[in-house]
């Protein structure tokens, strides 16, 4: 298997919503996307899949020891062989790639966030960083795109965080922060323990509305961001944020049932809301 088919069977197998955007893009920026998007799987599959910390601290470590050895010139793993070719064409640098690893070492450093600017903090390594760099690939020539770039690797990032609350859960993690938590009246050992009848309360319901309310705003200010100079170029992230997007509005119309159970879009809606983002440039 060449490097190229290893990175584009990882993005093909993954499922992500991003894979559908990724279609639309010329070969050369297809390349380049499907390659990033492939370390970024490497890396957050070690936090989630990896059961002892430490055995995934040093798997992280070692990724960290690749990317720099790959910048040098010795790239070993398939995806920083399927990288490196596109590094220079689109600006991705190796403090983009040790960013994103901070971000996943995060997870095993803390579970929980005192408060929303402790969670934007992690969310700008694992989401925002990866937006940057997306756009950098999809094609920019106005600089106030990297600031549009952030905004919505934000409100992405939130969408997941709503998505997950039962999937973190699992896995001992608590997204939302512990000062909105307490707003609402909400128990850390509740979510935790994701029971009914407890779990789709009032409290919770309130709390989950307060997320998705600050997510939206954030799609809107990434919208409004985006310079019109760079819109066609960067469609293939439109096409993402409508997919996310769609999701979150399942997720409300679901009313938040996400403590035992994934909220997801078909692929088939995945891929229409893809088209008519691409038809429609918006």
């Amino acid at each position: 298997m060449t490097p190229e088919q290893y990175v584009q069977d990882k993005a093909a197998k993954s499922g992500s919503s991003f894979y559908y955007a990724f279609l639309f893009l010329p070969p050369p920026r297809r390349a380049a996307i499907t390659a990033f998007y492939a370390f970024c799987r490497e890396v957050d599959d070690i936090v989630d899949e990896t059961h002892d910390a430490g055995v995934a601290a040093t798997k992280l470590a070692w990724w960290r020891k690749e990317a720099a050895a790959a910048f040098a010139g010795h790239p070993t793993h398939p995806v920083m062989r399927a990288l490196l070719p596109h590094v220079q064409a689109f600006d991705i640098r190796l403090e983009h790639l040790n960013a994103v690893i901070e971000g996943c070492q995060m997870d095993l450093d803390q579970t929980r966030y005192l408060d929303y600017a402790g969670l934007q903090r992690y969310c700008h390594l694992v989401a925002g960083v990866v937006g940057e760099v997306a756009s950098g690939i999809f094609g920019r020539s106005d600089p106030r795109t990297v600031e549009y770039a952030h905004k919505l690797g934000l409100a992405m990032q939130l969408t997941n965080i709503i998505r997950d609350v039962g999937d973190d859960a699992r896995r001992g993690r608590i997204y939302l922060p512990i000062s909105e938590l307490q707003q609402f009246d909400v128990k850390a050992h509740e979510i935790l323990k994701r029971e009914s009848p407890w779990g789709y309360s009032e409290r919770f319901t309130a709390l989950m509305k307060f997320q998705a309310a600050r997510a939206h705003a954030l799609y809107d200010e990434a919208f409004a961001l985006l310079p019109e100079a760079d819109r066609a170029a960067q469609k293939p992230g439109l096409m993402m944020a409508n997919i996310y997007r769609a999701l979150l509005r399942e997720i409300e119309a679901e009313n938040f049932q996400v403590l035992q159970q994934r909220i997801a879009l078909t692929p088939l809606r995945k891929l229409w809301i893809a088209m008519k983002t691409n038809w429609r440039g918006r």
